[in-house]
Formats: structure tokens, sequence, C-alpha cells
């Protein structure tokens, strides 16, 4: 049955309400205030959240740079930040003692950074936002990136009332077509349209090396006076992550009683029981981390993926019809593990590059490429190319990486090599016997005994994120063969899936038609969308779709 759709048109779509996509409204919608000769065009600012800010997690310590060229004034006018940073530190752990490092480099310095909430910044970008006159719509979720003879024309959104099965209930409400002359992916990390912008215009990504990521796990705490100070921040290096992997933590004093405390886990890790969660738990015994956090109150928790792969992952940034700005583009600076001042850059760039074509009426691709133009002016692409090869500089581990960054301090982010190749995160996953054969044993996952009073397990923390979906839908993780599942990854790597996802999602549980075998079990109620089982995948069978507007995660405070 072919279901008739609404058609909606607008001249621009902004598909997701993050820092790009609340910096690009609002530069736009003040270029276009200052100049008499422009009216203002149709502008639909769309996120899937339930509100502004429900699906905006980071660490965070923001760099205002961004911030500061988009409202200069942003203090006076009320930005939420919680604390200038007033201290910092990094450590390198072992499992029991922790080693402070005696300098850091002036690349490494958060002095005139602020500690923030990124969800609480969002939620007051949008005021801003709204108060230029621009519209913007929570919940509205997007599930299909539409083209037409090579151009991008738009989204389709998700259909409403569907069952488990795909079939519409008495409530159904078939997603609406929304036309624009130029559609601005701004969904962050790994977002599905931007999936498939990849996939659909391979040009995009033609001359650029896969991207990288981290699973960022975090916690946000109220302790007793005296622990922490407003402002302090803490990094460490090393244990509980074995030195050949990627990662590290943040502890944050949002103020002298309430702590952001996470930990980022690289995905490229070869041991396919790698689990951002147990990690960061058993950072979380620590005597550097329990002094701090025993005898507080855990508030929420959240998890989100984080591009790191730097310079040399960011895709083209234009298409016919298309933009790309933000975490989307991968415009994160892997060494300060910083997005937030360069999502806000990326939307200033993309807004003054649409104020242009508004001005011309020639949304084309020889204007939009301006986009491109603009960032390789900009300082934004300054900060990326210097360090271009920070991460790569790890391939050979905690040590190698350490020796690297140091070189690439005195040869302006190059080190001893450039453009280092490497895999999709999942091609470094290896399968049990040969991790076994490469490690001298097999990867086994550590347990620790949560008590749900200071250690958590994935379920309870699952709950302090406010995560909500409507269960009587069809799954928005979509597995394509349950026999790979069920049988050759069991075999091969023991179903990673089960130790990937942060939020119990995937679980392996007694197939009660083949006695003493297991089979998988799906919970997508349960998901944060972090979209690590998207990228972590060693098979590529699981696929992060949309589900219903205004379901998933409902930060606040993080």
């Amino acid at each position: 049955m072919e279901i008739e759709r609404e058609i909606l048109e607008t001249d621009i779509l902004i598909v997701g309400a993050g820092p790009a996509g609340l910096a690009l409204a609002y530069k736009l919608a003040q270029m276009v205030s200052n100049d008499d000769s422009v009216a203002m065009p149709e502008v639909l600012l769309m996120d899937k959240g339930a509100y502004i800010g429900a699906h905006s997690l980071s660490g965070a310590v923001m760099d205002p740079r961004g911030l500061a060229e988009l409202i200069p004034d942003f203090i006076e006018k009320g930005a939420p930040v919680e604390s200038p940073v007033t201290s910092e530190a990094m450590y390198f752990l072992t499992e029991k003692r922790a080693f402070k490092f005696p300098y850091l480099p002036a690349a490494l310095n958060n002095h005139g950074n602020y500690v923030v909430s990124l969800n609480k910044l969002s939620g007051w970008l949008a005021e801003q936002v709204e108060a230029l006159g621009i519209d913007i719509y929570a919940g509205l979720a997007a599930y299909d990136l539409l083209m037409d003879n090579g151009r991008v024309t738009g989204v389709q959104t998700v259909d409403m009332g569907l069952d488990k099965d795909g079939t519409p209930k008495s409530n159904f409400e078939p997603g609406s077509i929304v036309q624009a002359k130029v559609t601005v992916l701004c969904e962050g990390v790994h977002g599905s349209l931007t999936r498939q912008a990849f996939e659909k215009i391979p040009d995009l990504v033609k001359n650029c090396q896969p991207q990288s990521y981290l699973t960022g796990v975090k916690e946000v705490w109220e302790v007793p006076a005296g622990r922490i100070k407003a402002g302090q921040v803490i990094h460490t290096l090393g244990w509980p992550q074995p030195a050949h992997e990627y990662g590290g933590s943040w502890l944050y004093g949002m103020s002298d009683t309430m702590v952001s405390v996470g930990y980022a886990v690289g995905l490229d890790s070869p041991d396919s029981t790698n689990d951002p969660h147990m990690k960061f738990q058993r950072y979380k015994t620590h005597p550097l981390v329990k002094k701090i956090l025993e005898g507080g109150q855990m508030l929420h928790y959240g998890a989100k993926t984080i591009p790191d792969a730097g310079f040399y992952s960011i895709p083209k940034l234009y298409h016919d019809g298309l933009l790309l700005c933000g975490d989307s583009a991968g415009l994160l600076n892997p060494q300060k593990l910083k997005g937030i001042h360069t999502a806000i850059k990326s939307g200033i760039l993309a807004a003054e590059t649409l104020f242009e074509a508004v001005k011309k009426g020639d949304f084309s691709p020889a204007v939009l490429q301006g986009y491109e133009t603009r960032f390789n002016q900009s300082w934004l692409k300054d900060e990326l190319y210097k360090v271009r090869n920070f991460h790569a500089g790890f391939k050979g581990g905690l040590y190698a990486g350490l020796f690297h960054g140091a070189i690439q301090i005195f040869t302006g982010g190059r080190g001893l090599f450039d453009r280092r190749q490497h895999r999709r995160d999942h091609e470094y996953m290896l399968k049990i016997a040969d991790y076994k054969k490469r490690f001298g044993h097999e990867s086994k996952k550590v347990e620790i005994k949560f008590d749900n009073k200071y250690l958590y397990d994935k379920l309870t923390d699952v709950y302090k994120s406010g995560t909500q979906h409507e269960e009587h839908q069809p799954p928005h993780l979509v597995i394509s063969d349950y026999d790979i599942c069920n049988n050759r990854c069991t075999e091969e790597y023991g179903n990673p899936c089960q130790h990937f996802c942060p939020a119990q999602v995937y679980e392996m549980v007694d197939d009660e038609k083949r006695p003493g075998k297991k089979k998988l079990q799906l919970t997508p109620s349960n998901c944060v969308h972090c979209k690590t089982c998207d990228i972590a995948d060693p098979y590529q069978v699981i696929r992060w779709v949309t589900p219903q507007g205004g379901e998933g995660p409902n930060y606040t405070n993080c």
C-alpha cells in the first residue's frame, strides 16, 4: 500500500539542534536582520529529542572561542556556564596509584575554558535562536535522506504509530516529506542521515580516511563539599585501559559539590570483550576517583560516541543541496577532545554561506562550495590541521602515542609521519582465537560486583539517563541477519555486542529451541542513542535507524 504523505516546503532545513545547528540558525537570522536588502528565508530547524538538549551529551569543558564569536556577550546574556576552569592536572594511573604529570603542554591547557553542561547550553542557545524569530521543532525526527537526480532534496520524517512488525495501528501517522533548497546535517556523531549521505553520495568520502570513534560513558555526581572545587579539571591515562588500547578519563568540578566523571574508550580495540561501561565502573574504584565520589549520590548517566580521527577523516563538506556541520562532519579536535567550539564555528561558516545563497537567490553547488572555501580559510581548519596526526600517533599503543604526541608539538602536528592510514574501527577487532595467538591468552571480560550505590550496572545507569521509548514500534536497531549473531558471531567473537553496548540493549539468553545454545535478545527501549553498535559490530549487520520523535535519553545537567 502506497502511503500518502504531507509535503512541506522550506528554503533551509537544519537537522539537529545541537551547537552546530543552533549556531547556524542564530548567525543566519542575525545576518539577515542586519541587512535590509535581504528577506528572511524559511528555516525549519528540527531535532529528534523531546526537548532541545535532551540528546546533547558531552564531558564537557568548552573552549569559548566559537561561542564568543557567535555571541560576544554570552556571559552577560546568561549563558549557563557552570564555572571557569580554575585548576587542572593530568595523571597516569596504575590500578592502585596515580602519578601526576609534572608539566602540561600548552595544547592541553584549559585555562580560559569553561566547565559546562552541554544540554543546558543547547537549551539556552535555542532560546537565543527563537528570540530572533526562528521556530525549533523538538520531537520531529528525520528518517530518510531524499535525493533526486543526484541532488539532496530534503528528508522524510519517521512514521508514527506502527506496530513492532511495521503494521499501522489505529493511531498511525505517516511521516511527512520536507523539501528544502538546502539540507544541513547537524545531527551529531554517526548520524543515520549522515551515514545515508555517505552511502548515496560516495564522492563525500572518496578522498578521506575512515572515521575513528570512542565511546564516552559519563555520570554526574553530587558529592560532599570539600571533595572538589568548581572548575577543577582532572584527566587520566592508563588503568584500566590496556596500554595497547586508546582512551582516558575526566573529572570536572561543575561546582563545589557537583562532579562530571567519565571514561572514553576507543572502539578500534582488538578485544571482543571491550566494554566501555565496565571500564568506567572499574575506573571509579581507583583511590583517586573514590576519594572524590564515595559517599555522594549519582544523579545522571549518559553515553555517546566521539568522532576522534581528526583532519584526514573530514569528508567533503558540501554537495548539491547538502551541507555537513559539527560532529556530522567529524570536526572535533582529537588532541583536546573538544568539539563544542568547532561545531559552533562550522555553523557560523555554514550560515555565512547560506546568507550568500539567499542574497543571490542561488543555492547551487557553486555557491555552497563557499562553505568549504570558508572552512579552509578559517581558524577551524588551522586548529584541526595542527593536530591532524594526534590519534594516528597512538596506533602503536599508549607509550608510542605519548612519544608521537611530544614530537608533534615540535613539528607542527606532523610528527614522524603524515596521513597514517587506518581501517574502520570494527576491522581491528580480533576473533577469539586470533586474540589468543597475538596476546597469549583469551580476552576476558573483567567482572566487578555492582552494588547500585557506587558501582552501577548498565540497566540502573540507563534509568538515570531518563531514556524512554514506546516499546510497541518497529525496533530502531535493525539486525539484518540473526543467524550470524546466534551462530557465527558466538563462535568467532563471543557476541561482542553484549559487551560494547553501554545500555544493555543486547543480551545473550537461553534458546528454548536449541538446548545448550544461546540466542540474541534485543531490548531497543534501553538504547541511549550512542551509536556504538552501528560502529563496532564486526559483521556490520546492526544498523541504527531513527525511532519515533521525542524518544531516547532525556539528559539534564549533562
